[in-house]
């Protein structure tokens, strides 16, 4: 399965957000910015659904956004702080989401208001395999860096 999802045409995040509300297992979530409030909250909703989540985020836009400090602050979606190969400063630049193992969200879309209402963008939705067991690995070895960094 691929679908493709432009920003000029639809809405990217009602697209995600059904994607998300799918999903009955499991999202994995690597997002260089995240400060859409809908989208936030079909996250906390799949958590509410018993769904495991986990999220990374850019650290150095999570320390210069507001917005996704309250949306994360008053969820109980669990994240991580990620950084680029050089550490803070350079950018954990990914946009993807992984649901139930079996489907990969990943394009140039980023989880805001901006990319929803302004920007053109794009979404691929693929449900191949070997591409979600690509994607999974960078996800776990993101997330394991992440939880290396939190303890310094």
């Amino acid at each position: 399965m691929k679908e493709v999802k432009f920003a000029r045409t639809e809405s990217v995040a009602e697209a995600v957000i059904c994607l998300l509300r799918a999903a009955s297992h499991s999202v994995d979530a690597a997002l260089y910015r995240l400060n859409h409030p809908a989208l936030a909250q079909a996250l906390q909703e799949a958590v509410s659904r018993n769904a495991r989540v986990r999220l990374l985020v850019d650290g150095n836009k999570y320390e210069e956004s507001r917005a996704t400090q309250a949306l994360l602050a008053g969820s109980s979606i669990p994240f991580r702080l990620a950084f680029g190969r050089r550490g803070r400063g350079s950018k954990m630049h990914h946009k993807f989401a992984i649901l139930d193992q079996r489907t990969v969200l990943s394009g140039s879309y980023n989880w805001t208001l901006e990319s929803e209402d302004e920007n053109y963008e794009n979404l691929l939705v693929l449900a191949e395999p070997e591409t979600v067991a690509a994607f999974a690995a960078e996800f776990e070895t993101l997330w394991t860096a992440a939880a290396r960094s939190e303890d310094r």
